[in-house]
């Protein structure tokens, strides 16, 4: 009896090393899937140094269409603040400018340098999403507990492919007050 339980204790033994070996396997592998994630063009990100600003225009606005803009804020884990968009999503036309106000607080008592990175879904949607201002231009610098309005103006050019009807434009602030 006992020889039969200790077969059992040693194949869930196995067992549970086994699971967790593939765990740490899976949570390794997550950053190469990533990168090629980004490569295959399913995620994009605005680097630092390749920020597409562009002047304003005129375009013509395509009355017919009509585009939902969701605007998600996100703080990377160890950036002490508080992050947030004037609001969720917007329904805009192709051509349409509009601004819409992020507002972001530095909740230490110690002065703050961040730095907003944006990300788009789907990718493709970057090239036809332009910015004209926004404050992921530039690295923010905050006093202590100051709160900061932080307009984004933009236009989606109206080239856009048909089948777009949903983009998704996530900003990330990192706390960049140690570089």
């Amino acid at each position: 009896m006992t020889d039969s339980i200790s077969r059992k204790n040693l194949k869930l033994a196995r067992t549970l090393l086994l699971v967790a070996v593939a765990m740490f396997g899976f949570g390794y592998a997550l950053v190469p899937i990533y990168d090629v994630l980004c490569e295959w063009k399913w995620i994009e990100r605005d680097r630092p140094d390749d920020i597409k600003k562009v002047s304003e225009s005129a375009h013509k606005v395509d009355v017919n269409r009509e585009i939902t803009v969701e605007f998600l804020t996100v703080l990377n884990e160890s950036t002490p603040m508080e992050f947030y968009a004037e609001k969720k999503q917007i329904i805009v036309h192709p051509g349409e400018y509009h601004t819409v106000n992020f507002y972001a607080e530095n909740k230490t008592n110690k002065e703050m340098k961040s730095r907003a990175i944006a990300s788009f879904s789907p990718a493709l949607i970057s090239k036809y999403f332009e910015k004209i201002e926004c404050f992921c231009f530039s690295e923010q610098t905050f006093k202590p507990r100051e709160t900061k309005k932080m307009p984004m103006r933009f236009v989606i050019n109206p080239e856009i492919p048909e089948q777009y009807k949903t983009i998704t434009l996530s900003y990330t602030f990192f706390d960049n007050t140690e570089r």
